[in-house]
């Protein structure tokens, strides 16, 4: 068994990544709060400044732990301000990271009132900061390993009521992309967090950097330790140069294998415990090197591993395995833990005494699926259009971590759909959202309820609701909706209940809704005065199409125009008969004395019959 861990570990070793070869690796420092670059002693460490990043408040930072990088201000997040809120860090080159987060205290609050939260990374949360932290050096921080793969990596903290959380600092460190390679999960969908990192026989913590370590080793920190168990083992050191350090993917440093803690003839076994979480996996890397200047050979130290009583590596000889005193070997191992101890012995089975040089525990964390993009954004464009009140926060992601998924939004894993989470439910009621509802809620795909009652939206209803084909319950009452009911929502088939009552509707209530209410669903449209058309509502007017009615405003606009030009027609020839009257009573005197006179010719002539033509010829002449 041990035979194939070494050689498992050789082509570890020699399995040397391109990113290796690349002079420097991405690196990004923020110093939360600050309002300008800053560099701290004393490596000269260069730290941005965190605008436009993220929300929150800036506050001057009451430091909990020496190992805290020296910054002077933090971010805090009220729970005024949302209980999500994130740093989001685009333009990352995708590949493999060390990330890490320090805590602090804002200055001017109580120390006692040391703020409990949850961090989560890419969605997936990591850690939950327990009480007493503040007072533990090592609880200032979290540190884990991820895949960047969208050029981007999210930070978020998640109120859990108690405090508001307060960053002093993240990093965010490119490592080789092979780093930390465990065996056949690794890579694939997990993070690496970082439970436990001891320097065995050192003094003092140290980072990285103070080990003048490779930059792609993703700055680590060592924490001190110079005995397991006082008194019955001890520290070892020496300067001389250790061989097979530096070595790609991992980058050890060589100061790391120039201590080492060993074990007495008091107790030859070399025991490290741990508090670690149940029922979880762990990936476990054990550093060795012969520094002991009384064993030159191999065969003179052989021991087992044992972790948590069970042999995980066995007859452990290390000047066999890397063939030569001073000169460094590293073993993993991943185990299931379903306790709350874990328990690394080096037994000693030749030479009475065991040794070793550092220890690193990671938790194994499965990431979790994100949501589809397409609803974060349909989501986000809704929180613009509606107004949502700071409180609801909606930062990060809607869905992941299970364990803070967004209020009021209610989310659905899609396993055929690339197995990626979707919002299958809005509940939104009663919480003083204005503005309107946009026509990208229609991308919102997989909703199955809608109810976003009690508010004050105002607008026209989206008629692409129509589209979202699985939607059984639309609860759009008591807004300040206007215009008409789309005929589109009559297309949802499997609608069993939709409340628009209490707005400013009008207008006909789509016929395909109206027949719905036939077959069991629940449809109420009262308090709708311009509503009509289904039992309960007045009575619409006969129904006519666009094209009837573009024809009878046209047959009106001619009978109009009929009636112009008719009395036009009329005042004209009222006005030439009015005319030819004043003409006619101006020649009548004339026309009167005239006819008085023959008739007064014709009295005075004696009244001789005469023949009729002779007669008529007489008139003819007397009358000229």
């Amino acid at each position: 068994m041990l035979k194939r861990s070494f050689l498992s570990l050789f082509l570890l070793l020699v399995n040397i990544s391109p990113s290796s070869q690349r002079n420097e690796p991405y690196a990004l420092r923020i110093s939360c709060g600050a309002r300008e670059n800053v560099r701290t002693p004393p490596t000269n460490t260069l730290w941005y400044k965190d605008f436009a990043y993220s929300g929150g408040r800036p506050a001057n930072a009451s430091h909990t732990s020496f190992i805290e990088p020296h910054l002077k201000t933090l971010r805090y997040f009220p729970l005024s301000d949302g209980p999500e809120n994130c740093y989001i860090i685009n333009n990352v080159p995708n590949g493999h990271y060390s990330v890490r987060i320090f805590f602090a205290l804002v200055s001017d609050l109580n120390s006692d009132n040391e703020p409990l939260f949850d961090v989560s990374v890419e969605g997936t949360q990591i850690y939950s900061l327990e009480s007493g932290w503040s007072n533990v050096d090592e609880q200032s921080f979290v540190e884990a390993l991820v895949f960047v793969t969208d050029r981007s990596v999210s930070f978020c903290f998640h109120s859990t009521g108690h405090g508001d959380p307060s960053i002093l600092s993240i990093e965010i460190l490119q490592v080789d992309d092979n780093e930390y390679n465990f065996g056949l999960q690794w890579g694939k969908g997990t993070i690496l967090r970082t439970a436990k990192r001891v320097c065995c026989g050192c003094g003092k913590p140290a980072f990285g950097e103070d080990y003048i370590s490779n930059h792609w080793s993703g700055d680590r920190f060592w924490a001190p330790v110079t005995a397991f168990s006082q008194g019955s083992d001890q520290s070892l050191s020496v300067e001389t140069r250790v061989k097979g350090i530096n070595v790609p993917p991992n980058f050890y440093p060589e100061k790391l294998y120039q201590s080492a803690i060993v074990s007495t003839d008091i107790q030859p076994d070399l025991s490290f415990d741990m508090e670690v979480e149940p029922n979880k996996n762990y990936s476990i890397w054990l550093h060795f090197a012969e520094i002991d200047q009384g064993i030159t050979k191999k065969g003179q130290r052989i021991f087992d591993i044992l972790i948590n009583g069970d042999i995980a590596f066995k007859d452990v000889d290390i000047i066999g395995a890397t063939g030569e005193p001073y000169s460094a070997l590293v073993l993993n191992k991943t185990v299931a833990v379903k306790g709350r101890t874990l328990t690394i012995t080096m037994h000693p089975t030749r030479g009475n005494h065991a040794i070793v040089s550092a220890i690193e525990v990671f938790e194994i964390i499965a990431m979790e699926s994100k949501t589809s993009p397409g609803e974060v954004r349909a989501l986000q464009t809704l929180k613009n259009a509606l107004g949502l009140p700071l409180r609801f926060g909606w930062n990060g992601d809607p869905c992941v971590p299970q364990q803070h998924p967004w209020n009021g939004v209610d989310c659905q894993f899609n396993k055929n759909g690339g197995g990626s989470w979707v919002i299958d439910g809005l509940g939104l009621d009663n919480q003083g959202l204005r503005g309107t509802l946009p026509d990208d809620i229609s991308k919102l795909t997989h909703l199955q309820s809608i109810n976003l009652s009690g508010n004050s939206i105002r607008g026209s209803i989206p008629a692409t609701l129509g589209t979202i084909v699985g939607l059984e319950t639309l609860d759009l009452s008591y807004n300040l909706l206007n215009g008409t009911i789309p005929e589109g929502l009559g297309q949802l088939k499997l609608l069993k209940r939709l409340d628009l009552n209490g707005n400013s509707l009008s207008g006909e209530v789509p016929s395909a809704l109206g027949g719905r209410l036939l077959h069991r669903a629940s449809f109420n449209f009262t308090d709708n005065a311009g509503l009509c058309g289904i039992p309960g509502l007045r009575p619409c007017g006969p129904h006519l199409s666009t094209a009837s009615k573009i024809a009878i405003a046209f047959g009106v606009l001619v009978v109009i125009l009929l009636i112009i030009v008719i009395s036009v027609c009329w005042w004209k020839r009222r006005q030439n008969i009015l005319r030819a009257q004043k003409l006619a009573a101006r020649d009548a005197p004339y026309a009167k004395a005239r006819t008085h006179f023959v008739r007064e010719v014709q009295l005075g002539r004696p009244q001789v019959q005469e023949h009729p033509r002779t007669a008529a010829e007489n008139g003819s002449r007397l009358l000229t």
